[in-house]
């Protein structure tokens, strides 16, 4: 380790940083205004990869590379205005949790149109003209590009700040960070005014993608990888705040300059690696961020809004068509081994079924009554599994005691990350869970003499009593029914009302002497101990277990199970989860381009069902019926 290596890697740092920065200002100013947390945002840096290489290649003898570039960013901003309109409009008025539901929809839409479009091959641009070398630094060579993406940063964060701060749009913008109803109500028209900054939000996304065709080929791989970091810049720095995401981008990138350049160092003894935290580096900045500064670097509480989504209705306990329903289902489900002999594969479908239905109900324990959404429940989800794995391998514990046992790992770490989480509320609590998520995900996957990292551990199978798939169903089948009436009686509880009274206003719920962090905490802990629960029978089903069961697409498919059941009707989790897994199972055995019927088929969802599709059914059945009451 030398000095000069040091400054190329700063250097790269500062590079890095500038092309994380155009993505998370996008994003920054998008959430800012319309208050979307537009989960598409890494589509549209993907799009400006693929579309620069088709410009590029079809149109650069005739028109130049760089301006090749600029029209793959423009169109990409055309494209977010299209769907601003066509989408987002009809669901400002909807919860925030429903518009990202939406949003993930279109990622789903987008992936499978870029797969059609330009195919799974990765696709490499021509360098930059004029710029396809390098120069010597202290002794060392630094390509040229990397410079030109250094200035490019602070360029457009000075061209924004001259936007914002100078114009009258600018101004419009600005106040509608502050309060966007007060704007309405002053005779500005909202909407043109979302499309607008929706389109600069999308091609500010389009041009950082651009800008990295000479750098990295374009990928299938590139939203998912993209949003993660942009999130976690936004965050850092500040929800709303462009100058905050251009700093926490240069921390962000500097020290994982820094982690790459220590490599492998002695300390104490023991050998760390240094280089390994490149995977987590962002997580933990996060994390330390929001627990010392809840509110991120440059940030800000941002102001209410005032379409807090419907009014719940209060809990009633159920009626007898609601018994005489779950009794039924219950006896369908308990002869559905015998009605599928001939066809074992339905026997393995129900329990991943069953299995997602409990994860989804644990996750909608703390998301609906509870009033805390989690970004990162899969973490308590993997912690059973590779306890339950590790008992039964390592310690040579009873699969049985193993099954019981792993939960209270998953109970464990929701202690300890609740600790935390619970001081935190909205999307910045959201955003702490899925720091602390990554980082579990990080230690499973690069843990190799503990959990096998990457590629995780196996053998991991039931007893012999339960090698039939038959008894393993109706093992879960009990455990499943079990743990869901348990979620309920808590629900049903003095401690249910507890919850719900933080949830609908903490003021009044500490006033009337509720420790509310403290019921608050309680709750994480429970929703995490469920979910373990699902984790123990995911791990014993499948015979083995991997890091991908901690990874951050595991807690985004929970929440689209709860949003799609329902977030305001205690069956939602359960419903959406099986109508969920149900779909993605049957459309992906159907189709190469699942990921886009899975898609279209959640964004008409959401457009003909807001409530979910569990709390429309309840509407049909005991709408007409409360009206007649005088219920709300």
């Amino acid at each position: 380790m030398d000095f000069s290596s040091f400054v190329v890697q700063l250097l790269n740092g500062l590079a890095g940083a500038s092309s994380l920065f155009l993505v998370a200002a996008g994003l920054s100013l998008i959430f800012g205004v319309t208050r979307i947390v537009n989960f598409a945002h890494g589509s549209f840096y993907m799009l400006g990869v693929y579309v620069a290489y088709t410009l590029v290649e079809r149109l650069g003898g005739a028109i130049g590379f760089w301006p090749a570039l600029l029209l793959a960013a423009v169109a990409v901003g055309l494209l977010g205005a299209l769907v601003e309109i066509v989408l987002l409009r009809r669901i400002y008025h909807a919860p925030e949790l429903f518009q990202l539901l939406a949003t993930f929809a279109l990622v789903l839409v987008t992936k499978d149109a870029v797969l059609w479009l330009w195919g799974p091959e990765e696709l490499l641009g021509p360098r930059a003209p004029g710029l396809s070398g390098s120069i010597p630094i202290l002794g060392r060579q630094f390509p040229s590009y990397d410079l030109f993406l250094i200035v490019a940063g602070p360029v457009v964060l000075g061209a924004l700040w001259l936007l914002l701060t100078r114009t009258r749009w600018g101004t419009l913008v600005r106040a509608a960070t502050q309060d966007r109803d007060m704007v309405g109500a002053l005779g500005v028209n909202q909407a043109w005014l979302f499309t607008a900054v929706f389109a600069l939000g999308a091609l500010l996304a389009g041009l950082g993608g651009a800008l990295q065709l000479p750098r990295e080929p374009a990928n299938l791989e590139l939203d998912l990888n993209t949003i993660g970091a942009a999130f976690v810049v936004v965050v850092v720095g500040g929800m709303g705040s462009i100058p905050g995401a251009y700093v926490a981008a240069l921390l962000i990138a500097e020290l994982k300059a820094v982690c790459i350049w220590l490599g492998l160092v002695e300390v104490f003894g023991f050998d760390i690696s240094f280089s390994r935290l490149t995977l987590v580096v962002e997580f933990l900045v996060m994390a330390v961020v929001l627990v010392v500064r809840p509110w991120g670097l440059m940030g800000r509480p941002q102001a209410a809004s005032r379409h807090a989504g419907m009014v719940e209705a209060p809990l009633r306990p159920p009626d007898n068509l609601f018994k005489a329903a779950a009794a039924a289902l219950l006896l369908a489900l308990v002869a559905t081994p015998a009605f599928t002999a001939e066809s074992p594969y339905v026997v393995v479908l129900a329990i991943d079924l069953m299995v997602a239905a409990l994860f989804a109900t644990s996750l909608h324990f703390i998301m609906g009554p509870a009033g805390m959404h989690s970004f990162g429940h899969a973490a308590y989800f993997g912690l059973a599994a590779y306890a339950a794995a590790l008992l039964v391998r390592t310690l040579a514990v009873p699969m049985e005691w193993a099954l019981l046992l792993a939960p209270l790992g998953a109970a464990l770490g929701a202690l300890v990350y609740g600790w935390f989480c619970v001081r935190l509320s909205g999307v910045y609590l959201a955003m702490l869970t899925l720091a602390f998520a990554q980082i579990t995900w990080a230690v499973a996957y690069q843990w190799d003499s503990v959990t096998g990292g990457s590629n995780g551990l196996t053998g991991v199978w039931p007893a012999a009593w339960l090698a039939d798939s038959r008894n393993y169903y109706y093992l879960t089948l009990a455990l499943v029914v079990a743990s869901i009436l348990a979620l309920r009686r808590f629900l049903y509880a003095p401690f249910g009302y507890a919850m719900r009274a933080t949830r609908d206003s903490p003021l009044r719920a500490d006033a009337i002497g509720i420790d509310v962090k403290g019921v608050q905490w309680t709750a994480f802990v429970v929703a995490g101990l469920f979910a373990g629960v699902a984790g123990g029978l995911y791990a014993f089903s499948k015979g083995s277990i991997s890091p991908e069961t901690l990874y951050v697409t595991k807690s985004v498919d929970g929440l689209v199970m709860v949003l799609l059941g329902g977030l305001q009707t205690l069956s939602g989790g359960a419903v959406g989860a099986v109508i969920f897994t149900w779909l993605h199972d049957a459309v992906a055995r159907n189709t190469e381009y699942w990921r886009a019927m899975l898609g279209v088929i959640i964004l008409i969802l959401v457009m003909l069902f807001p409530q979910g599709i569990a709390g429309f059914v309840r509407q049909l059945v005991y709408g007409r019926r409360e009206a007649k009451e005088g219920r709300p």
